[in-house]
């Protein structure tokens, strides 16, 4: 059975927007042959040129001016999302905006010493005082990705950033006014995707389109008047239950620690969750993998003679794990959902697969091994023969013919107008940032109509380790005192007990210490007074020195 969110997928379809194909790794190395090449650009540019796909206009956040009342805009300020970052879903960020005309490509010429509006003279360095935190920071596109830009306002002491489009789109008439018609437009809007190296980024980041940017940076530039500008996210709340799903495949390497940690999440919150696992595939057919005579010409890359297709996990067509391995994956995946866990939406039994497999089968030797999933199935108590029936009913992966199962997912991606892998949407928003247990429990917790949140997420929001808490029932930091922050701080009582052991044990050394130093003055005195005191009497018996010596603290220098 489709899931309960189908059909508001149908509904908004009237609000999609152009798509970008979906692409997880790069195909293309300078080892791969010529033949491997050409199979790889059949993927990407096949792909590419049949793309008609929608993406639902599903903005979960909002950019306002909240001063000057001059530039407040009702609804907000059209922009994009990053794909990057770490949004405070349910919360907002209202600071003074600052204009920077340095790139921030290069983090060691980064100075906050500069940009607009103007500060007071430090009297010191005679250079403005620096953006005063918390602050938002605006900065001109180019030069670097947008992740770079993030990351070097980050490292500023930035709580956000927002980058301003530096080209008009083709059609928009009203930018084109303003900046001139002579000017280089673009005709498709830029996607703030992540780079590959996103994953330190915690502030969230926006685009704003140009004609909009040229306000702001004309109110803190030219006239040198501050701007307060509010960034605020929010997910959807059509009812008391949070649906959520993930796109990915079984060769990405982004989800597994997720999925490895999410089950006792899953389970905690129970039917107020309804989790659907999607699987991306490429069609075969419109990526020309199957030509129109039937030949498979992406080979190893897909399955049914061409028409279910995945990228090569380790861009090596001729060894380690294929594509159409990762299809056959994928598809065992779609069925045992289908068998333990589409009715209730939670799926103990998936996440046990999911755990047994990552563990035993994660691997080029042991991916595509029947004995491993054999085995996985053993420790997860699945039915192996259940699925094996499952995956040939649907289709089947060696015939030139259509599979059900993995039509429904192209037709699902379709829908979704996927970008990146992986995505989790929430009640059908795209989830921004990283994909940690974090990120996905903060997102679900947001979407619930307020007050119909389970227990867990007033319990556990805001810890460090939202999965340890929901694991063990409680979160250490708010237990600790330290109101819940997640800082990761350590315990009173852990910080006592570390003090009281530190004490000890440096007094311990301290007394070893005086002891050892006591030895030695004493071994220095008796070999001094063996060596310089010749007394009166010497000859007479018990008169030596040396007993005088052996006799230490026992007896007097003066008889």
């Amino acid at each position: 059975q489709e899931p309960r969110s189908q059909q508001r997928e149908q509904d908004q379809q009237r609000y999609q927007q152009p798509a970008t194909p979906t692409l997880q790794h790069s195909l293309f190395t300078p080892e791969m042959p010529s033949l491997s090449r050409s199979i790889a650009a059949a993927v990407l540019f096949g792909s590419s040129a049949v793309a008609g796909f929608g993406t639902p206009d599903h903005v979960s956040s909002r950019l306002q001016i909240q001063v000057p009342k001059t530039l407040f805009k009702e609804g907000g300020y059209d922009h994009r999302e990053a794909l990057f970052g770490s949004p405070p879903y349910g919360g907002s960020i209202a600071q003074n905006i600052y204009y920077t005309d340095d790139d921030l490509c290069d983090a060691r010429a980064v100075d906050p010493t500069t940009g607009y509006p103007s500060r007071a003279i430090d009297m010191n360095t005679n250079k403005q005082q620096p953006w005063p935190s918390p602050f938002i920071l605006m900065v001109d596109r180019g030069g670097c990705s947008f992740v770079q830009k993030a990351r070097n306002a980050q490292h500023a002491g930035a709580a956000g950033v927002v980058i301003a489009d530096n080209m008009c789109l083709c059609n928009d008439l009203a930018c084109l006014n303003i900046t001139g018609v002579t000017q280089p437009c673009q005709h498709t809007e830029p996607i703030m995707a992540d780079d590959g190296s996103g994953g330190d980024i915690t502030i969230p980041a926006f685009l704003m389109f140009k004609a909009d940017a040229i306000k702001i940076i004309e109110e803190v530039k030219d006239h040198d008047s501050p701007v307060q500008i509010e960034m605020s996210w929010s997910l959807p709340h059509p009812d008391t239950k949070v649906e959520y799903e993930l796109w990915t495949v079984p060769s990405d390497e982004v989800s597994k620690d997720f999925q490895k940690k999410w089950k006792d999440v899953a389970t905690k919150m129970g039917n107020k969750l309804f989790f659907t696992p999607r699987q991306y595939i490429y069609d075969g057919i419109k990526s020309r993998c199957q030509t129109g005579d039937g030949r498979n010409m992406c080979f190893n890359l897909c399955t049914n003679n061409g028409r279910y297709c995945a990228t090569d996990p380790d861009n090596d067509l001729d060894h380690g794990i294929t594509g159409a391995e990762v299809v056959k994956e994928a598809l065992r995946r779609i069925c045992i959902w289908k068998q333990h866990g589409e009715q209730d939406g939670i799926g103990v039994t998936y996440w046990n697969y999911i755990a047994e497999f990552l563990t035993r089968c994660d691997s080029d030797d042991f991916f595509a091994s029947e004995d491993c999933v054999k085995d996985a199935f053993k420790h997860a108590k699945i039915d192996k023969k259940m699925i094996d029936q499952c995956m040939d009913a649907s289709g089947g992966l060696t015939d030139d013919g259509p599979n059900n199962l993995l039509d429904r997912e192209v037709e699902a991606a379709g829908r979704r107008g996927v970008v990146v892998l992986p995505t989790m949407f929430v009640n059908s928003a795209p989830l921004r940032g990283a994909l940690t247990s974090n990120t996905v429990f903060n997102a679900v917790c947001a979407g619930f109509v307020e007050g119909s949140e389970p227990s867990v997420c007033n319990k556990c929001r805001g810890c460090s380790d939202t999965a340890q808490c929901v694991k063990k029932g409680s979160c250490k930091s708010y237990e600790n005192g330290n109101g819940g922050g997640g800082s990761g701080g350590v315990s009173k009582k852990t910080f006592g007990a570390t003090l009281l052991f530190m004490c000890a044990l440096f007094g311990v050394a301290g007394y070893i210490h005086w002891r050892k130093t006591r030895e030695e003055m004493r071994d220095q005195v008796r070999g001094i007074l063996a060596e310089y005191m010749p007394l009166e009497g010497g000859d007479e018996e018990g008169s030596s020195p040396m007993d005088f010596a052996r006799r230490g603290q026992s007896a007097s220098l003066i008889s």
